[in-house]
């Protein structure tokens, strides 16, 4: 597995939150919902997506969809000047600005929201609405809004989707939520890969590259096959000298070179890639016990692998185990 298929392995919406939102001008939502991350394809008409803060707004017309990294809210629109017309809170609870709610009245059938079903604006609008349904390292390495334009993209995905939302069958939630993660990893692949349009923003709001620093090295013939080791193996009691046995250089090359592509050294890189693991068969396998999850990620002992899961997600294995069944 290289390690954009391993991180794009992560995403598994459980009971995500779809709807079709068809709007007339003005409108304007704004969104502090906390989700930590959202897919919107613009299906027709326009919309503006701006932030708190000096960055300018971006626009999105028909065709192009755009990947939003929470929690931090922000406020989408028919135009960048029209004030908020609707607040959505957590749990998709939608009100006016001063706290009436709204879901009765804008409630237009199965999975279909808005102001007028012939509204010139149609959004297809999926959430992801629990963390851990989503990798932190997949997370950490996208920018607060990621745009694919239309017009260089096409995904069989989209149209699919769009013509899933509204039905009501019998399991159609976990039909929705194999193809949101479809369409996110279609997207998140075009997007890293430059297959669309576009440019990755930096964090400090200049113009990159799309790909993270650690996709880019997996193109190098030392770095690239000790990555590639981790991946395959990440259970197995790696050492940075056993790797650049591997690799065929020193223990000091191979550091100072993975370091220098990656952005971090070998072991912190295979921590992080263990914990990651860990969170998505925490998620997937139930019935394993964390004793079997620590040795299939490279832990020793449970207590091992609960002291680093708590270190960087904030949380227990056990608690984030609880928190995913909970929304299940």
């Amino acid at each position: 597995m290289d390690a954009l298929a391993g991180l794009l392995d992560g995403p598994r919406a459980r009971g995500a939150f779809l709807l079709r939102a068809m709007l007339t001008s003005p409108w304007s939502l704004r969104i502090q919902d906390r989700a930590p991350l959202a897919v919107v394809a613009q299906w027709r008409g326009e919309a503006w997506f701006s932030f708190d803060g000096a960055e300018p707004p971006t626009r999105l017309g028909p065709g192009d969809v755009a990947v939003v990294r929470g929690p931090d809210p922000y406020t989408v629109a028919d135009h960048p000047s029209t004030p908020p017309r609707v607040v959505i809170h957590p749990g998709q609870r939608c009100t006016t600005p001063d706290g009436v709610d709204l879901h009765d009245v804008m409630g237009l059938g199965v999975r279909t929201w808005g102001d007028a079903l012939d509204g010139e604006t149609v959004m297809l609008v999926g959430t992801y609405q629990i963390a851990g349904e989503v990798s932190r390292r997949l997370l950490d390495a996208l920018p607060r809004l990621l745009v694919l334009a239309g017009e260089s993209w096409d995904s069989p995905v989209l149209p699919l989707l769009a013509a899933e939302i509204p039905r009501d069958r019998p399991g159609q939630d976990a039909v929705l939520d194999r193809l949101l993660d479809l369409l996110l990893i279609d997207v998140l692949r075009a997007w890293f890969t430059g297959d669309g349009s576009g440019q990755r923003p930096r964090r400090d709001g200049g113009e990159a590259g799309r790909e993270p620093s650690w996709l880019r090295a997996h193109t190098d013939p030392v770095v690239g096959r000790a990555m590639r080791l981790l991946h395959n193996n990440p259970g197995q009691p790696w050492t940075v000298a056993a790797l650049a046995a591997h690799t065929g250089v020193s223990r000091a090359a191979l550091a100072r070179r993975f370091t220098e592509l990656v952005g971090e050294p070998p072991m912190t890189y295979l921590t992080a890639l263990r914990l990651d693991l860990a969170a998505g068969l925490l998620r997937d396998e139930r019935d394993a016990t964390l004793e079997t999850v620590a040795r299939r990620v490279g832990y020793s002992t449970a207590f091992a692998l609960s002291s680093a899961f708590k270190r960087v997600h904030g949380v227990s294995p056990s608690e984030h185990r609880a928190r995913l069944s909970g929304a299940a």
